[in-house]
């Protein structure tokens, strides 16, 4: 049984297939396209989930178990999509303006309450460039999360639960990034712009609403699952796996994540 992380001395293998992906089939860059569309979808998915806290402030506390079904059902999924939509303008994959794409990324974050889509942009980008470094790649567990959590299935399932606040401890470990900047100064000032219109209009029940939603989405949950799905996999020859099933749409394509890392 596998106790320790696996090491490899052996590079990525991604820039090496983008070079003979692109050499075999060129028309493969007609895809790597931007996509303004997105914007329209993350406000969209903004509106449904204050619309939504806004109904289930009205309820009340007493429809704690409503919410909470809805998150799971409904929220999670939207919450999720931002999520994506965060990548994206990550990648500037949504406007040719950086500026334009930080601004998209803000609005996607916000019915996640906590201000997470400037720290994430900075990095993301090292995930890419450093894939599978400890001292860069936030996509990797710290050595202490892995002692904690071992090969115990339901120590693994609260890790999956409170993954968010796991992931949150990782960024200081990381070499060469600056989180706090003028732009995540804006992303915090909107985070709690909004959570405070939410409290006021939609009351703590509302707010409540969309900390499951939350939850759900990077946590313990099939979309939830996707954060550690798309580089855990039993092949240690492959570090990154794609998800081509039904909740792929759901997830905006963010299940062609093998193919991502070829051409980001």
């Amino acid at each position: 049984m596998q106790v320790a992380f696996y090491q490899s001395e052996s590079e990525q293998p991604h820039p090496g297939r983008a070079r003979a992906i692109i050499k075999a089939h060129p028309e493969v860059r007609e895809l790597m396209v931007r996509n303004p569309w997105t914007a329209l979808i993350a406000a969209s998915i903004l509106m449904m989930q204050t619309a939504i806290a806004f109904g289930m402030g009205q309820l009340g506390f007493g429809y704690c178990w409503v919410s909470l079904l809805i998150a799971f059902c409904v929220g999670a999924f939207g919450n999720h999509a931002n999520y994506v939509i965060i990548h994206d303008a990550t990648h500037n994959l949504i406007f040719r303006s950086p500026s334009w794409n930080k601004m998209i990324a803000i609005i996607a974050d916000l019915p996640n309450l906590a201000p997470g889509a400037m720290g994430f942009r900075v990095y993301h980008l090292k995930h890419h460039s450093h894939q599978g470094a400890y001292e860069w790649d936030a996509d990797l567990a710290n050595h202490w999360e892995a002692r904690l959590v071992g090969n115990s299935w339901y120590r693994k399932a609260i890790w999956l639960m409170l993954f968010p606040f796991f992931q949150v401890t990782r960024p200081p470990r990381l070499k060469a990034i600056k989180m706090w900047d003028r732009w995540f100064s804006i992303n915090l000032a909107c985070a709690i712009a909004y959570d405070v219109a939410v409290v006021y209009f939609c009351g703590w029940a509302g707010f409540l609403y969309l900390v499951f939603a939350f939850l759900f989405s990077i946590g313990l949950h099939p979309v939830g699952a996707r954060w550690i799905q798309e580089h855990y996999t039993y092949d240690f020859d492959q570090e990154t796996f794609s998800y081509y099933g039904p909740i792929n749409r759901l997830a905006l394509n963010m299940g062609y994540h093998n193919e991502h890392h070829d051409l980001p």
